[in-house]
């Protein structure tokens, strides 16, 4: 078992595994009757409670599902292993008399499911959560139902020991429920039929390199396994409506349905159900570019446009590189016909390796170097039609297709592929002179896309895991695009239920193995202060404050009298810098780190002002006076006068730009000494480097600095991906052997060049003015438009003319400043005099 989730363990896990039911234990898989077991007065209550529910007139609404136990249950395929990898399907046939109007549905299973209805897709899900907040989806099967028999149809996986390393998860299930009564005959239980798909088994992934049995990578891989689909074991057709479904037994009920705030009722259930706050995924189809090697047959000139097929002879081993030309989240899907006992084995990478399986150099180039990745393989059974789908989606830039024949030639009809990502609409604008920003934002955005799924991501290829470090910019990026704030309120809740004990959170969650990242906590109330900062919810960041209060009181356990901390436990990752172990900066002998004092003292600030703007005037006077103590240690313990620098450790033996970008942001550098300090990061080369993540923080104190004039020349390590050919922005700096090619921290740029080159900025919780503050360095002419809860704002600026246009929403009020010159703005459309 994966450490850091919910297991059963010992006779609690022999006992379920055989459908017994062991003391404390309220759900029971297997094939021993009653699977939910309860008090007899407890019973009394829950038969009254569907008894209400089933004498509901016609037209009557439906119970309040969001408090009331659900008359639907958790089902599953009986005599399974709940915790084990397996493939379920299961159906449901329903008469409809004519189609109605809407047939709202809920539904959710664990891990994830897949449903059709009358052979065609509707919806994957549901978005990733915890126990105690599982998100179900709410669905309208109205535009997919026919008047008469229709079937639901839905393919329920759970990768068990195998799983990404986001998924939590308490065993197979499955729970459909009706949103209204004219859906109710699709209430999960008995009526359901199901079967255990056998054809796939999955395909482990080591990252120690390639082993027996594995396939194998170098690095840090959490993301899952691959695919083996066995075609002669296949359920074919087995979604349609006219399936013949009568041998498949009836499903087994395993416990209600449970909303997490059940009113009323004992909801000891392992699944807490809550409304999804995610959409369904964007789909959009996608074709491979070029096959860039091929060896063993000759491809067709059609064949990547889907209308030339290629035939492999029998007794052959072909090799084809597809080149999809960018990276991609996407469901690869492949058509074969023939070939009985023949294999296809797909690889899927970021980029091709040199000689040492780690270094890729430039992704654009393919001649001599070695592909490594994920691998989903699919053994034929020679029949025409065979269709492969990965379960999940994939990512890659290139996909390797190997195909073994046996005595019969092998047909690849097709290979194609759908992409799928967080439904965002871009609504920031930039006309520029220099195509070169045009290019920065593009891949900034598809890197920012690519990690953006039903929560945020690290990276999508490694990883999938929602970093607060990562997420905290990724966030901006969101808000400064597009203003769609879903994905960002939905990563602060899951931050917030992340909360430990004693107050911290994880670093990411969700997540089954528990990791803490000290710093990361402290980042978070940053990244909820920036919500406050761009947002409208006034109410959901309030409900998170009793949580700051936590974080802040956790880590006082750690702070000195002077404030300083001492020994913070866990991992105090800051950035990813050479010479710092585990991304760890310098420590004295006794624990103190300036690099860290100064996360919690921005905590402190960042604290103050949500305190003060929702919270209780106590608390933010507080964090106020710890703010301004810590901020005199600081500056007491750390400042070097000699280098005009403030040093790591108190001995003064190492800096870096970290500790004195932080001290700018932390306002503990006074105005005047700003510009001085700002070069001496960027001149002194003894300072430890920020990488593309922390230059983030890099950039915004250069900026308060006042040199934001130069930012376009503080992008080398943004034209260094550029001139190494990758689509979106590496992990780190060492670009050429970065581990991911997709990190979306690296994407401050798509925030930047709103916020620091165009200058607009908000002013004023929940943006309600704005302080636009240009700084085009060479630029003479250039415009935008970034999305604003009340609607928009423009500017454009002509240097040549001398002239500004700001466009700022009815209702909201500004400052515009030019050259040490402060003029005001008001709604609608400000005309200003540049010369």
């Amino acid at each position: 078992m994966v450490p850091g989730i919910l297991h059963r363990t010992g006779h609690r896990a022999d006992a379920l595994s055989k459908g017994t039911t062991v003391p404390g234990d309220r759900l029971t898989y297997g094939t021993q009757q009653p699977a939910f077991q309860m008090s007899y007065p407890r019973m009394l209550i829950l038969i009254s409670v569907l008894l209400t529910a089933g004498v509901l007139p016609a037209q009557s609404p439906q119970p309040d599902l969001e408090r009331r136990m659900w008359p639907a249950q958790w089902i599953t395929v009986p005599e399974t292993d709940p915790e084990a990898y397996g493939v379920y399907l299961f159906r449901k046939e329903i008469e409809v008399a004519g189609v109605p109007d809407s047939f709202p549905m809920l539904i959710t299973a664990d891990n994830q499911y897949e449903l059709f209805v009358n052979g065609s897709f509707v919806n994957r899900g549901a978005a990733k959560g915890d126990l105690d907040h599982w998100n179900y989806d709410r669905l309208d099967l109205a535009p997919f139902l026919i008047a008469g028999t229709n079937s639901l149809a839905v393919r329920v996986w759970n990768a068990g020991d195998f799983r990404q390393e986001a998924q939590i998860s308490y065993g197979t299930g499955l729970i459909v429920q009706a949103a209204s009564p004219i859906s109710a005959p699709i209430n999960t239980g008995d009526s359901w039929v199901c079967r255990q798909d056998r054809s796939y088994r999955p395909v482990p992934v080591s990252v120690y390199g390639p082993r027996p049995g594995m396939i194998g990578m170098y690095g840090y891989y959490v993301a899952g396994p691959g695919d083996r689909v066995d075609m002669a074991q296949r359920i074919d057709r087995w979604e349609t409506i006219d399936f013949d479904d009568s041998e498949w037994q009836p499903a087994r009920a395993v416990s209600p349905g449970v909303p997490r705030n059940t009113v009323g009722m004992d909801a000891r259930q392992p699944w807490r159900l809550v409304p999804s706050p995610i959409p369904p995924m964007q789909r959009t189809p996608e074709r491979f570019a070029a096959v860039r090697r091929a060896a063993g047959v000759t491809v067709p000139d059609d064949f990547l446009a889907g209308t030339d097929p290629l035939t492999i002879p029998a007794g052959t081993t072909a090799t084809l590189l597809l080149d999809q030309s960018y990276l991609t989240n996407a469901f690869p899907t492949i058509t074969l016909g023939g070939g009985a006992g023949a294999s296809v084995v797909l690889t899927y990478a970021e980029a091709l390796y040199e000689d040492d399986l780690r270094t890729k150099n430039n992704r654009n180039e393919v001649e001599g170097k070695t592909i490594l990745g994920r691998q989903d393989s699919i053994f034929t059974d020679g029949t025409a039609g065979q269709t492969f789908t990965p379960l999940s989606y994939r990512t890659y830039r290139y996909v390797q297709v190997e195909i073994t024949t046996a005595e019969d030639p092998l047909t690849i009809a097709d290979i194609s592929a759908v992409a799928v990502g967080f439904p965002f609409e871009r609504r920031a604008k930039l006309s520029s002179p220099l195509p070169e920003m045009d290019t920065l934002l593009d891949i900034g955005w598809r890197t920012a896309r690519m990690c953006a799924m039903d929560t945020y991501m690290d990276c999508p290829y490694w990883e999938q895991l929602q970093y607060i470090g990562d997420t905290r910019i990724q966030a901006l990026v969101s808000l400064y695009e597009t203003g769609d704030d879903r994905l960002v309120k939905n990563a602060l809740n899951l931050m917030h239920f992340s909360r430990q004990p004693e107050g911290i959170t994880t670093s990411r969650y969700p997540t089954n193995i528990k990791q803490i990242i000290g710093p990361f906590s402290l980042w978070y109330i940053g990244m909820l202060r920036d919500y406050m900062w761009y947002g409208t919810d006034r109410a959901f960041i309030q409900d998170k404050l009793f949580g700051v209060r936590q974080i802040l009181d956790y880590f006082g356990n750690f702070q000195d009298a002077n404030g300083s901390l001492r020994d913070l436990p866990n991992w105090s990752f800051t950035d990813w810098v050479e010479g710092w172990p585990r991304g760890i900066a310098p420590l004295d002998d006794d624990g103190h780190s300036a690099v860290l004092d100064l996360q919690l003292l921005l905590a402190f600030e960042h604290a103050t002002q949500l305190e003060a703007e929702l919270g209780m005037t106590v608390f933010a006077q507080q964090y106020r006076e710890q703010a301004e103590r810590l901020a005199t240690t600081i500056r007491d313990q750390y400042w070097d006068a000699g280098r005009g620098l403030f040093a790591d450790t108190k001995a003064h033996d190492h800096y870096s730009q970290h500790a004195n970008s932080l001290a700018i942001l932390a306002g503990i550098v006074p105005e005047k000494d700003r510009a001085a300090l700002a070069n001496r990061m960027l001149d002194d080369e003894d300072l430890a480097p920020a990488s593309i993540y922390f230059r983030y923080y890099l950039h915004r104190a250069l900026a308060e600095a006042g040199m934001g004039n130069d930012y376009l020349d503080w992008l080398d390590v943004w034209r260094t991906n550029l001139e190494l050919g990758l689509t979106t922005w590496a992990e780190d700096s060492d670009v050429a052997g970065a581990r991911s090619d997709c990190h979306a921290w690296g994407s401050s740029p798509n925030i930047e060049f709103y916020r620091t080159v165009l200058g607009i900025d908000s002013s004023a919780p929940h943006f309600r003015s704005v302080r636009i503050e240009p700084h085009l360095g060479n630029i003479r002419r250039i415009s935008g438009e970034i999305p604003h809860p009340a609607g928009s704002i423009s500017a454009d600026y002509d240097l040549d003319a001398g002239t500004a246009r700001i466009h700022l929403p009815a209702d909201v009020y500004g400052l515009f400043v030019w050259r040490g010159k402060t003029t005001p703005l008001t709604g609608g459309a400000n005309r200003l005099d540049l010369k």
